[in-house]
């Protein structure tokens, strides 16, 4: 029984190696694909000539929020909602830039600010549960590798514990974002949809959803690389236990 029970340690150990390796291939392509994507749609200019800030601020008007700034900040593809400021922030490509690309990205960043306005049930679930992904994050960062190295040499399983419940959070966090990132991506695509005067043609229409599917997709790799690496550090505990 007991050798039995090491082979199967022995199988999820390296299933979870080789789950590590895909996934982070996978990720790696994924990324490729879509930074190429948004470079294609940046050269891609919008026919209405307007510019991602404009389009940010015609999509919040038409939802009726007026206490939404949007403002232009340092980095590439660092475009993010902050709820605690009510900011649209959008990089200087997106910002400045009049491309389908920054259309899109614009759109999407305030289909976070719809969703906070509307009280949408993933993102507050998600907003909700930041304080304590902080926590858990800080934890992952020295009771795994502490926990490993007390397991091995003191063949004491508890502080890694500890960190395998922490990241089983983060992990749990990150699919938790998922349905937040998606919805975001269709709210932005209903209002280009439905607004001629920013997309003119049923192309740029097209371009735009699938830059964002791309986008949607590298949050779909971070959340399997994150429940990879939860596996693997759980396999030490199952071999452990074993």
């Amino acid at each position: 029984m007991n050798h039995l029970s090491l082979i199967i340690g022995y199988i999820g150990y390296n299933s979870a190696w080789f789950l590590m390796i895909a996934i982070a291939l996978i990720s790696f392509i994924v990324q490729w694909r879509f930074r190429s994507k948004f470079k294609q749609y940046s050269e891609v200019a919008l026919l209405s000539g307007l510019s991602g800030q404009e389009v940010a601020v015609k999509m919040l008007r038409a939802h009726g929020i007026f206490d939404v700034q949007v403002i232009s900040v340092e980095g590439q593809l660092t475009d993010h909602y902050n709820p605690e400021t009510k900011t649209v922030n959008l990089s200087q490509d997106v910002f400045y830039g009049r491309s389908i690309a920054a259309a899109a990205v614009a759109a999407h960043e305030c289909g976070h600010a719809v969703q906070h306005a509307q009280a949408y049930s993933w993102l507050s679930f998600r907003s909700a549960m930041v304080p304590i992904i902080n926590v858990a994050s800080t934890l992952t960062q020295w009771t795994l590798f502490i926990g490993i190295m007390l397991l091995f040499f003191a063949h004491s399983p508890y502080v890694l514990a500890i960190g395998v419940a922490a990241l089983a959070l983060v992990t749990f966090f990150s699919f938790i974002t998922l349905p937040v990132e998606f919805d975001a991506s269709r709210r932005a695509l209903a209002w280009l949809d439905n607004n001629y005067s920013i997309m003119q043609t049923a192309q740029e229409h097209e371009q735009a959803k699938d830059a964002l599917w791309w986008a949607a997709m590298t949050y779909v790799v971070a959340a399997l690389s994150a429940l990879a690496t939860l596996v693997y550090y759980a396999s030490f505990l199952f071999n452990r236990r074993n």
